[in-house]
């Protein structure tokens, strides 16, 4: 495990001599480092959040500033359970018929925010809504309570880049501008939290672990999708999840300066990760990025292979489109 001296206060992104790996003994440590208006990176089933103390402005710029993140794009906030979702936002109805069914888990609503709810004003980047999140990952709901409060807590990346599912993709990335991150493994669900808002109804502002076809279920209704070109909720500028490589999608083969990013069986003698050999959904999913990742570090150019647009298959498209922009 690195050790460092951690600086409170005015410290500033580039003040972290090293950044601490912690274990999940290591929670009590982590919440103290986060209470400190330190950054504290940690999984979640979906991938690894960024947090800092939602309720600390300096903290929330820590996040913006070690991400290069556009201070125009909102964050995600964490909470343990819904008595704490309601201490910062208004729950509609349609809001909380989705909560009961799918919180704790892979779904993100974009709410209400209380007049009180203490929140930074850059965790919402200006607007009168804030998208919050209960994690089922037990790392991150027993680091949760253990800090009492919300967590503002993007993807655990440089800003546009593959989002990481395990602790060493966030050191890849992140070494040396947050003071820790807590090593869960491997995250289960291995994409983005799917995001629902309530503008005139239900409205899916981004595909993601959650299968909109489940969200349309318990509310007995089609969810449209946004088509409004404003920047309402995270994780939808229009380049996202980038690799230094090149990618070509949809492809039928890889060429010869290519490596192959593969969905099912196949005999290419190019050098190639498998999302799911037996082209399932869920496996697909948490391979994602970790394949992006692995591939980017030998290839400049990935071609990949289709992949169905249905269930799962939407968010994985909608995360590769944004990769290959």
């Amino acid at each position: 495990m690195l050790r460092c001296k951690h600086l409170t206060g005015k410290r500033s992104v580039n003040m972290i001599s090293s950044t601490q790996r912690l274990g999940p003994k290591d929670i009590p440590a982590a919440a103290a480092l986060l209470r400190s208006g330190e950054l504290v990176a940690f999984p979640t089933e979906t991938v690894y959040g960024l947090g800092a103390d939602a309720r600390n402005d300096r903290a929330v710029a820590g996040i913006f500033a070690a991400k290069s993140r556009p201070q125009f794009n909102p964050l995600i906030i964490h909470v343990a359970d819904i008595a704490a979702v309601e201490e910062v936002a208004e729950i509609p109805f349609e809001a909380r018929a989705l909560a009961a069914a799918f919180w704790p888990g892979p779904l993100t609503l974009v709410l209400p925010t209380r007049r009180d709810s203490g929140l930074s004003d850059l965790v919402t980047a200006g607007l009168d809504t804030v998208a919050v999140r209960i994690p089922l990952n037990p790392i991150a709901q027993q680091l949760l309570r253990e800090f009492g409060g919300p967590i503002a807590a993007p993807s655990a990346n440089p800003s546009g880049k593959i989002s990481p599912t395990t602790a060493g993709h966030v050191l890849d990335g992140l070494s040396g501008k947050i003071a820790a991150v807590i090593d869960g493994g491997h995250c289960d669900v291995g994409l983005e939290s799917t995001i629902v808002g309530f503008d005139n109804g239900p409205v899916l502002l981004r595909a993601g672990g959650l299968p909109v076809e489940l969200v349309s279920a318990v509310l007995r209704k089609e969810i449209r999708t946004n088509v409004d070109t404003a920047i309402t909720a995270p994780g939808q500028l229009k380049s996202h999840y980038a690799p230094k490589a090149m990618l070509r999608l949809n492809a039928v083969a890889p060429e010869p300066n290519e490596a192959w990013l593969a969905f099912g069986p196949h005999n290419f003698n190019a050098p190639s990760l498998n999302l799911s050999q037996s082209r399932d959904m869920t496996e697909a999913a948490a391979n994602l990025f970790a394949h992006l990742h692995a591939l980017d570090k030998i290839a400049a150019r990935i071609a990949v292979a289709p992949i169905p647009t249905t269930g799962l298959g939407l968010a994985i498209n909608d995360r590769l489109e944004r990769a290959a922009s």
